[in-house]
């Protein structure tokens, strides 16, 4: 498969996924400020844009404000929701991956193209702005979900395929961990973790596995560790792992197959394998840990089969 191809398909995979989660974080944390009088909505934002990557200076300096004045959450919306020019906004996710499926058009499906283009023009039609919050954020969900099911049904399990589901597990992960590192930074308690599992579509899937035992830590284990759970971390960086298999067939003697399954490996191990409880001492800071694998595999994915690497800057959970 041609380097560009393969690049665009598993960018194609990032970049929704990467729409779908950032709308599952907004969620969540604009439910919570409605829901609870007593959230300081200023610490809020400003956990939420450290979380996603933006820092005070840099959010100040695209609202046009002094970096002492307050961000609200409109503000704070509008940096990662709506506004195509805000590199970590949802609008510019969905425009970056209509991009790729247009240079990969020659191997995509119709009706992939269809929905992938038709969810593109909603936004500089200006229908995504003009959407309320909730209804905005389900939106996308809706619309991702549409993508993924139509790349399900009409693509063929070859390298186009594997590249695509390499993109949308490493993304997967990646902001599984922002979102439990959000939850974790907040003071909500298990009433917030219970917000996060809805988010994530885990909620009844949670309770029958935990039989109605509703704890935070509970919830942080099924969200980081369930291995049957899609949305878990484990189970996507497992998936991830076995789309490099699938890409170049064959078992290797000894050691690992190249850089990035190392990475995904070892982290997959020391996160399966390690005491939960070690885990759960500094959450925010494993899963800064984790962010920083995904960037890292995503390089030495970059490095081995693409010309070159389009991703947006991700930084950490908090400096």
């Amino acid at each position: 498969m041609l380097s560009r191809i393969a690049e665009s398909m598993f960018w194609i995979g990032r970049y929704v996924e990467r729409a779908e989660d950032t709308a599952r974080i907004l969620d969540v944390q604009t439910q919570l400020l409605l829901e609870d009088g007593n959230i300081d909505e200023a610490q809020t934002c400003r956990d939420l844009l450290l979380i996603m990557g933006i820092e005070p200076e840099d959010a100040a300096d695209r609202l046009g404000i002094d970096i002492d004045q307050r961000v609200g959450i409109e503000q704070v919306l509008r940096l990662l929701a709506y506004d195509m020019a805000s590199p970590s906004s949802i609008a510019a996710a969905v425009g970056a991956a209509r991009e790729s499926a247009r240079r990969a058009r020659e191997i995509l499906s119709v009706p992939l193209w269809e929905v992938i283009n038709t969810t593109y023009l909603s936004i500089p039609s200006g229908r995504f702005g003009g959407l309320r919050p909730p209804y905005a954020f389900q939106w996308v969900r809706e619309r991702a979900a549409l993508i993924n099911g139509t790349a399900d049904a009409t693509m063929t399990r070859d390298e186009g395929w594997h590249f695509l589901m390499l993109g949308r597990c490493i993304e997967r992960a990646d902001m599984t961990s922002r979102l439990v590192a959000a939850t974790s930074l907040s003071s909500g308690g298990t009433e917030q973790w219970v917000s996060t599992l809805r988010a994530c579509g885990a909620y009844e899937a949670f309770l029958r596995t935990n039989r109605g035992r509703e704890t935070a830590r509970a919830a942080a284990e099924f969200l980081l560790l369930d291995r049957v759970f899609p949305r878990s971390v484990i189970f996507a960086l497992n998936r991830a792992e076995q789309c490099l298999d699938e890409m170049e067939p064959g078992s290797t003697r000894t050691g690992f197959r190249d850089e990035a399954h190392r990475l995904l490996g070892r982290t997959r191990a020391e996160l399966e394998y390690r005491s939960f409880t070690d885990v759960l001492l500094d959450l925010p800071e494993e899963m800064e840990t984790l962010q920083g694998t995904c960037a890292a595999a995503t390089d030495a994915i970059s490095r081995k089969y693409f010309a070159g690497a389009e991703a947006m800057s991700w930084k950490g959970v908090m400096q």
